[in-house]
């Protein structure tokens, strides 16, 4: 430090902090020996707060504004100094300026999957990551929980601890949510404010603030992942008998020169087979139709699966009887035990129902035989 640097800071001194980093949260304003000439100047701008660090304690704190640094304007510095009305000598202390914009883009994400149980796969794991930006909200909080004496305080040094605690309380906000996996897109923004109001106490308790959060994905392991594509695929296929011809069609028109020409002959040879069969036969009448030939590779679809029998239960004087079958109910229509009175139910019926306003039961009364003539 020159001799005109000393002297000018002895009579002119000027107090101020202009970032250009984007990230630094704290800086100090360095001045040899820590010496402030009483009556300088403050300047402290829009987005900065300007803390006084007097023998280790903090003095004072100051918004945006132009302040001379006079008793009027410093209480506290006063009360600790013991200064009288008058008294104009340099005072030692640290000056560090607190940037209180907001920090952007910040990332998050989890490292390790969240167990979480979904009501309809179970117990599944979860990823998931997002944005969020922060803020100082209470310069004095965060110098004394947070900085502490460091000269350049940065975003990257507290944004460590920030993503430790939105992992886990978003942790915990999904396990407890109850919100399906399939549904967890569309309910972000929810969770989202969820996980924001339970990060709140944990971050204020530093001075900070977390004006916006955001979750960009949450996503299932890749193995789980795969399956649920084939079970959409599935789900889109719809017919998987159709779709499997469909694609051996599909693959027989691209098998190029040589597919093409065994489609059209095995066309030819259909078309020549139907006529063949369309003529009458030696006795004047046409020969029975033959079954359609299946396309060439493909074995035939198995049959459909046998319909499930519906059983049915009966109320009889207040008890409940069956279940029965379709068949025991025709015998017991002979009987005489079974009428179209007689209320029923069966699985998906809302309310018992008399068996004569059932369709499938109503047919029982109709193909019954009346009853035999008394004998004698």
């Amino acid at each position: 430090m020159g001799i005109l640097d000393f002297l000018k800071g002895e009579f002119i001194d000027v107090i101020h902090w202009v970032d250009d980093t984007r990230d630094t949260m704290v800086w100090r304003f360095e001045r040899e020996g820590h010496a402030i000439k009483y009556g300088a100047k403050l300047t402290v701008r829009e987005g900065q707060a300007a803390v006084f660090v007097h023998e280790g304690q903090i003095a004072d704190v100051f918004s945006p504004g132009l302040y001379m640094l006079e008793t009027n304007n410093m209480p506290i510095m006063t009360t600790l100094q013991h200064w009288d009305h008058g008294f104009q000598s340099p005072f030692k202390s640290e000056v560090y300026f607190v940037n209180t914009t907001r920090f952007n883009d910040l990332k998050w994400g989890t490292k390790n999957p969240i167990i979480a149980r979904d009501p309809e796969f179970g117990p599944v794991r979860l990823r998931a990551f997002g944005t969020y930006s922060m803020r100082v909200g209470d310069p004095t909080k965060f110098m004394a929980e947070i900085v502490g004496t460091d000269g350049e305080f940065t975003a990257d040094e507290i944004s460590f601890q920030i993503r430790n605690i939105i992992v886990q309380e978003f942790s915990r906000v999904v396990a407890g949510s109850g919100i399906p996996v399939l549904d967890m897109a569309a309910n972000t923004a929810d969770l989202g404010k969820l996980v924001s109001k339970a990060i709140e106490p944990a971050v204020s308790a530093y001075g900070l603030t977390l004006p916006e959060f955001y979750i960009e994905n949450i996503s299932l392991p890749e193995e789980v992942e795969k399956v649920l594509d084939k079970r959409t695929s599935m789900g889109i296929a719809g017919d998987l008998n159709r779709y499997t011809q469909f694609n051996a069609a599909e693959a027989l028109a691209q098998g190029g020169a040589g597919g093409a020409m065994g489609a059209a002959m095995g066309a030819g040879m259909g078309l020549a087979m139907g006529q063949q069969m369309a003529q009458p036969g030696p006795w004047g009448a046409a020969p029975a139709a033959a079954p359609a030939a299946q396309p060439m590779g493909m074995a035939p679809p198995p049959p459909p699966p046998p319909p499930v029998e519906t059983v049915w239960h009966l109320a009889v004087n207040g008890a409940t009887q069956g279940p029965f079958g379709r068949g025991h109910l025709g015998r017991m229509v002979t009987e005489g035990s079974f009428t179209r009175a007689t209320l029923v139910w069966a699985p998906g019926f809302a309310a018992w129902t008399p068996a004569g306003e059932v369709t499938e039961l109503a047919q029982l009364f109709t193909i019954a035989p009346p009853p035999p003539p008394p004998a004698g």
